[in-house]
């Protein structure tokens, strides 16, 4: 089988990935499995290319997906070898569970469509569904990886990743909706007098009972998944539960940050310095609620 490593990371990110905290063995899936889920991020959101276009290049992605899924190696002049080699020696090496990939995919495509429609989800409920998709699988293929397998396990990790994905929204409401990205749901925007797609119309006080709301929300769900490092510590060691609750205590403070601007957070994006580091850390030693 063809043997390449993945590119380095160059995309800032909020969290780690494959640090020194996850187990020497594992990063190789790992960094394989964030590649795949950036490079499918760069096709749906980097550029000027159409939503169709987006859309027929994610089918082709998926269709290399399916290739590298597949037992036989993948071709050396296949399309994006780079990525798909690594993942599927990471496939084959770890028995990693397929769907959950093509679930990343599916949730890309759903974004592309929803945005290029200018659509408002809803309900806050619709957004949980997203993340189903969006974030979700990204913790299960961790478990998976970590040898942790309880439905209990699961439950929690879906917990946490849906809040990152909320935390990541509420931080990005500036950049989003300038976008015509709308994640607003209707049904707590309305009840708090804001329109989702113009929420700066509204009076501060309204949006930052919005804000609230919504991190409040996402602030539950993360600590449904407070007893997980140590489930993952007695299957996977200290250092992989360190690295999960530095994660979650990225998120909690990213939502932090976010609550401190109050109503100006639908009109600029939260700053985490290096300050904000030290605290995460020192809180991810300790509970990360």
């Amino acid at each position: 089988m063809p043997s390449k490593a993945p590119p380095p990371v160059t995309h800032y990110e909020n969290f780690p990935v494959a640090s020194l905290l996850c187990p020497k063995p594992l990063r190789p899936a790992v960094a394989a499995t964030y590649h795949f889920a950036r490079t499918a991020d760069d096709i749906a959101d980097e550029g000027e290319a159409t939503a169709s276009a987006r859309l027929a290049e994610l089918q082709r992605y998926r269709e290399a997906l399916t290739l590298a899924c597949d037992l036989r190696p993948y071709p050396s002049d296949g399309a994006w070898f780079t990525i798909m080699a690594p993942l599927q020696q990471a496939i084959m090496r770890h028995a990693l569970p397929t769907a959950l990939l093509h679930d990343l995919l599916t949730a890309f495509e759903r974004d592309i469509r929803h945005s290029e429609a200018g659509a408002v989800y809803a309900r806050h409920d619709d957004l949980l569904d997203y993340a189903h998709y969006s974030a979700n699988p990204v913790g299960r293929l961790m478990l998976h990886l970590y040898g942790v397998r309880s439905e209990a396990a699961m439950q929690q990790s879906d917990a946490i990743c849906t809040a990152l994905q909320l935390f990541n929204f509420w931080q990005d409401i500036s950049v989003d909706v300038a976008r015509g990205r709308y994640y607003l749901p209707e049904d707590l925007s309305s009840a708090h007098g804001v329109d989702a797609r113009s929420p700066m119309q509204a009076p501060a006080a309204h949006r930052a009972a919005l804000l609230d709301a919504l991190l409040a929300r996402a602030r539950s769900l993360m600590l449904q998944g407070v007893p997980l490092p140590d489930a993952v510590a007695r299957v996977a060691g200290r250092k992989a539960a360190w690295e999960l609750r530095l994660v979650m205590q990225g998120g909690l403070r990213i939502g932090e940050k976010t609550a401190q601007l109050g109503a100006d957070a639908f009109r600029k994006r939260p700053r985490i310095g290096a300050l904000d580091g030290v605290r995460m850390l020192l809180r991810s030693l300790q509970c990360p609620g």
